[in-house]
């Protein structure tokens, strides 16, 4: 037997940012989201957002990628979104998205900015906060693509 556990950060956006999920339904999409990861055997920690992107902290098992948790989360949720009649202006998520391991002794303090995220964004904007993600995680940022979509 194998003993493995990955934790992941996972942030991603509204097609061009568009503010498309309503305060007032964030938490329909967070539990669809939640059944979606439930249905792939991960443990999810934590789900939240603003109108224009979501933060997901989960767990995958050893027989799933962050790439293919990432495009099913998308995907299905993508569907189910522009089906429901409060979301009438979602038109689909960015193509980017930002997907950071941590240790499971961070999961506290990670839960807690997800949580925060409202109170977070009154002074930080997504790019600010998206950017900030990608630089503390080593990785270098192509100008060309950062947070640029086309249909």
């Amino acid at each position: 037997m194998s003993y493995t556990k990955s934790h992941y950060h996972i942030v991603f956006r509204t097609y061009q940012s568009e503010k498309t999920i309503s305060e007032e339904h964030e938490r329909e999409l967070y539990a669809y989201i939640f059944g979606i990861a439930r249905n792939l055997d991960c443990q999810t920690y934590r789900i939240g957002g603003m109108p224009d992107h979501i933060h997901i902290f989960v767990s995958l098992p050893s027989t799933i990628s962050l790439a293919s948790f990432v495009q099913r989360v998308k995907t299905d949720s993508s569907k189910w979104l522009k089906v429901n009649p409060h979301f009438p202006d979602f038109r689909g998520w960015g193509h980017e998205y930002g997907g950071f391991s941590y240790n499971f002794r961070d999961k506290d303090k990670i839960i807690n900015y997800i949580i925060r995220q409202k109170e977070h964004h009154q002074q930080t904007t997504f790019a600010e906060e998206y950017r900030s993600f990608i630089e503390e995680n080593g990785i270098e940022i192509d100008e060309r693509y950062f947070l640029r979509d086309s249909k």
